[in-house]
């Protein structure tokens, strides 16, 4: 294992500082190539150009750092060009234990051409088309930033019509008469040499047009309806669509299959512009851009495939081992593709390095067995794929050393009665010692819960007390030797405040005496110094303090505070400066100050880090006569944490991982909330892997094919690192197949595609950041969506009686989702349970024919129908007695009234015809009457339609009847001839208005039918 601090003695060669890989220099300064070691006895260095070794000595213009392998090359001064120097440099530092190596470091030299001359003619366009304006810029080094103005050097004005693309040219979705100017001029700025370029002016011409007509959106860039792009991990993202149309389209985008990641998503350039900062492979995917008007829309496919350059996982370490010992070193990398890994031993690769018979390579693990001391050397990790590369040192350093303590013999450390003491012990061996602590020089070893053992030597006794006070020592032991210290530890009496100074509330004018008496350990010297709202009074050394003639402008808070070498203490008061209130003079009372609120808490501190606690510890500030009584602790971006009693001013902080702490206190009184105290320093905790998976997890379909797995999203607090993602996995719920997982970004759904129809699923939902994943989530029963069901199983009629019958149906055989319940329609609609499979229907009309539609239904809608006919008849005794309604008393009755009401009308039409004497008549027909109803050839008779009947004419009445006066027809009626008349030709139905057409079968209601006879259809 590696120590916990470097070792004193000899060392292989670390480097220590280096440029970057992609070096872009200044042509017209000196070139600096960074190259720092460290390592004992201390490394030498050399270089390397372009594979080959570089011989500084032959160039006068370069020259190396002393005691450093930092490469000065002189352009300036020696008339040099930097484009000469350009390459791949890469610095070796050895020594006799073994050789370091730099990254390949390449040198490029800024570059800001010039445009190439041109000869630009006018772009001609027509009012109401777009245009692309071209810029086309020289290729510097790097790329320069691209801007468009005119030749007074204003900027042109940019919107949702006229915008840059990214390649720098100057888009017009509809040319308006304003755009037309001689001086479009686009000019290029090269950050790296702090100079600008620009491109011969471009002149835009507007034909105008009377008319011109409005387009749907066409997009321009990029072409076509799909394309891709790949980028790396923790680059930005921007991606771009650019549409012309009449009127302007607006842009809007998507992901398919999820939600824009939250937080790192932006929009430039009105919307046309996608940038997702700091993309993780989470991102790949889909992303759609939709250009859209009021005459249609447009739209494009971007793929984009996230990959990967190498990144660590966990770099090789250090290691130091004593001869015969084992250990290992491991190089974990991530990447898309997955790197490869190569080891090289002092900058050779192992596979042709000198053999080393402790030594294995297993991948992406060097293993070291009973190693020797010729063992000692630097090894190299190369993690590549074709985005790039990692290269790591880490040595391997075989010592054989007895113990060697480094804390100085007989070090005295003083302590404050009951505060924490760490008495030190730094050692030194290989094999690493360990270290043993014993109070006295003969006492016994050191056990119990007051103390603290740490790593690197170290005793901590919590709670100093008196019987503390002693010689302790500590013994550091490995196979070789040992190696003994001594320390001195005295444990002093705290200092205090005895007598505080008090609250004064004073006339002006008058004197105020205010006094701190201090007690004081007699072998520590104080100094007590007097503050007015924390600024030095500068009256040093004195306990006491009084002021003269007081006026409004000494009024405030006062401290006093006593410090020592090892501890200090304060207290305050306030004094409070009124005048004397008229009414109350002759008393020689003055009215006393009200209370307020309290002043803010200060001197805010963080101690004891640890990976997830701190103390914070404060002063409070003044009461301002209410005494305080809670104090509240906010982080961040204030957030409200915790209430601590005012009682204490330390509190022991609960923090997560991989976040940047900073905190305030707010006192409270009777009075109110005093202002916030001034922020502590910052506290950054270190990463870890997230403590909780998502909660709410749900997996609802919204379509029939998909699944829409939520879940609520970790907050910020929760993340505890960098790169917070979810592992979203699911199966089908029969348990036989394989989980499929998908790791998505910081989001909170995904949409699984083309699944079953409502089938159940296993659905997991995981977060992981960088370090790592959390705990194995647990498994939710999720549906996919739902679909119309299928037609009920059956539908068949029971138990039909006089007037009511009981429906049974089965279920359908494909719900195809959750059953909500069944329609039935005939003539109302009834909803049914989905738990029923029967329903009996009651005061329905005997003799009737009903049909009945049902389906089944889910929260998609109804299914497909399945129907069924009835006729509710009546029992065998009633059923012949309406065969003989004839005989029926009732029915002769009627009969007889009928006939006889016939028989007077007959005598009284006889008598008025006979009354008017031997006037002959002729009846007329109607010309336009219906000739179905003309009266017979024998009958002469004429009847005429449009004048009163003649007195003494004879009504005809008993012969015909006119169409007009009726539209109706008896074959309207009923279901044929045989539905109008009984077995014996007697007519007994009835009419009251035209049959209804009979409904299509579906699931659209319809009225009932007049009744007719006995057997009229109901539907």
């Amino acid at each position: 294992t590696a120590p916990s601090h470097p070792p004193p003695g000899d060392g292989p060669p670390t480097i220590t500082q280096q440029s970057p890989k992609t070096y872009i220099i200044d042509p017209r300064e000196n070139i600096v190539i960074q190259c720092e070691a460290k390592g004992k006895p201390s490394p030498t260095f050399s270089w390397t150009r372009n594979g080959t070794h570089f011989d500084i000595d032959k160039d006068p213009r370069i020259r190396m750092k002393p005691h450093s392998g930092t490469l000065l090359i002189n352009i300036i001064h020696e008339g040099g060009k930097a484009e000469l120097y350009e390459g791949v440099y890469q610095c070796t530092a050895r020594n006799v234990l073994g050789t370091a190596i730099s990254n390949n470091i390449i040198i490029r030299a800024s570059r800001s051409p010039l445009w190439t001359k041109e000869k630009l003619v006018p772009v001609r366009v027509t009012e109401g088309q777009y245009a692309i304006l071209p810029c086309r810029p020289p290729a510097g080094l790097p790329p320069p930033i691209i801007f468009w103005m005119d030749n007074s050097f204003q900027k042109l004005p940019q919107n949702n019509r006229v915008s840059q693309s990214l390649n720098g040219d100057l888009y017009f979705s509809n040319i308006i008469q304003e755009d037309s100017r001689e001086d479009y001029i686009c000019y290029a700025r090269f950050n790296h040499t702090q100079t600008i370029q620009q491109k011969q002016p471009i002149s835009l011409k507007v034909e105008p047009v009377r008319f011109y007509s409005e387009r749907q959106p066409t997009l321009l860039t990029p072409a076509g309806n799909a394309s891709s792009k790949i980028e790396l991990r923790g680059n930005t993202l921007m991606l771009e669509c650019i549409a012309e149309g009449l009127p302007t389209p607006l842009i809007r985008w998507s992901k398919e299959g999820g939600d824009l990641p939250v937080n790192r998503t932006f929009f430039e350039n009105f919307h046309k512009t996608l940038k997702i900062i700091d993309v993780s492979q989470a991102d790949s995917g889909k992303y759609k851009c939709m250009a859209t008007n009021r005459l249609g829309s447009a739209y494009h496919v971007i793929t984009v495939d996230v990959k990967a350059a190498p990144y660590w996982i966990r770099e090789p370490s250090n290691l130091v081992l004593s001869p015969g010992e084992d250990g290992s070193l491991i190089c974990t990398t991530n990447g898309n593709p997955k790197p490869s890994i190569s080891w090289l031993a002092n900058g050779i690769p192992v596979e042709i390095a000198p053999e080393d018979p402790s030594r294995k390579v297993d991948g992406d693990t060097i293993i070291f067995t009973n190693v020797q001391e010729r063992s000692s050397a630097v090894y190299q990790c190369n993690a590549s794929n074709e985005y790039g590369y990692l290269l790591a040192n880490a040595f391997v350093n075989i010592l054989a050393e007895p113990p060697r303590i480094l804390t100085p013999y007989n070090k005295l450390y003083q302590v404050i009665e009951n505060k924490p003491a760490l008495l030190d012990c730094a050692f030194f061996g290989s094999p690493m010692p360990e270290a043993e602590w014993f109070q006295g020089v003969k006492g016994s070893i050191l056990q119990g819960n007051q103390y603290v053992f740490h790593n690197n030597g170290t005793l901590e006794i919590l709670k100093a007390q008196k019987n503390s006070s002693g010689t302790y020592t500590c013994i550091a032991r490995n196979k070789l030797g040992k190696a003994q210290n001594n320390v001195q530890l005295e444990i002093k009496e705290p200092t205090m405040i005895i007598k505080q100074p008090e609250y004064k509330v004073v006339q002006r004018m008058e004197q105020v005496f205010f006094e701190c008496v201090i007690k004081y350990d007699a072998t520590l010297i104080p100094t007590v110094v007097w503050l007015k709202e924390n600024d030095e009074l500068f009256i040093v050394g004195k306990y006491n303090l009084t002021i003269m003639n007081v006026t409004d402008k000494d009024g405030g808070e006062y401290t006093c505070l006593a410090n020592t070498t090892l501890d200090s203490v304060s207290a305050n008061a306030v004094l409070t400066i009124v005048a004397c209130s008229e009414f109350f003079l002759e008393y020689n009372s003055c009215l006393l100050p009200f209370s307020d609120r309290p002043d803010p808490p200060y001197d805010l501190e963080l101690t004891d880090y640890l990976e997830r606690s701190a103390q914070l510890t404060w002063i409070p500030g003044n009461e301002n006569n209410s005494p305080i009584t809670n104090a509240l602790r906010e982080p961040g971006i204030w957030n409200y944490q915790m209430e601590v009693p005012s009682m204490f001013t330390t509190v022991k902080l609960k923090l997560s991982p991989y976040v940047n702490y900073s905190f305030r206190i707010i006192a409270l009184n009777e009075i109110g909330r005093s202002q916030p105290s001034e922020a502590s320093e910052k506290y950054f905790t270190k990463p870890a892997k997230p403590d909780d998976n998502p909660i709410n997890v749900q997996g609802i379909g919204t379509e029939p094919n998909n699944l829409v797995i939520t879940w609520k999203p970790l907050t910020d607090f929760q993340s505890n690192g960098p790169g917070l993602q979810y592992k979203v996995s699911w199966r089908q719920n029969d348990g036989e197949d394989e989980w499929t997982s998908v790791t998505v970004a910081n989001v909170s759904k995904y949409i699984v595609a083309d699944t079953p129809t409502f089938v159940p699923y296993e659905i997991k939902v995981q977060a992981l950041n960088d370090l790592g994943p959390a705990h194995d989530p647990l498994t939710i029963i999720g549906h996919s969506g739902e679909d119309f069901p299928s037609a009920p199983s059956f539908l068949k009629i029971t138990h039909q009686n006089l007037d009511s019958l009981t429906l049974e149906w089965g279920p359908p055989s494909h719900p195809n989702g959750v059953l909500v319940g069944y329609t039935l329609k005939f003539q109302p609609k009834i909803n049914i349970p989905a738990n029923e499979t029967s329903l009996i229907l009651s005061n329905l009309n005997y003799s009737t024919r009903y049909k009945f539609y049902f389906y089944a239904q889910t929260s998609v809608g109804s299914g497909s129908q399945i129907t069924e006919e009835a006729v509710i008849i009546m029992n065998g005794a009633k059923a012949s007695r309406q065969v003989d309604i004839a005989t029926q008393g009732w029915f002769i009755g009627l009969m007889c009234a009928v006939a006889l009401l016939i028989l007077i009308l007959l005598i009284i039409c006889f008598i008025r015809r006979n009354k008017g004497g031997k006037y002959p008549v002729k009846e007329k027909e109607d010309a336009h009457g219906d000739p179905e109803i003309q009266p017979m050839k024998e009958d002469d008779g004429t009847l005429d339609d449009h004048k009163p009947l003649k007195k003494g004419s004879r009504s005809p009445s008993d012969r015909t009847v006119k169409k007009e006066d009726s539209d109706d027809s008896l074959v309207d009626y009923g279901e044929g001839v045989n539905g109008q008349f009984n077995e014996d030709g007697s007519f007994i139905g009835q009419y009251s208005g035209k049959k209804e057409k009979e409904p299509a079968e579906g699931n659209e209601s319809s009225e009932a039918p007049s009744p007719v006879n006995a057997m009229n259809s109901f539907v």
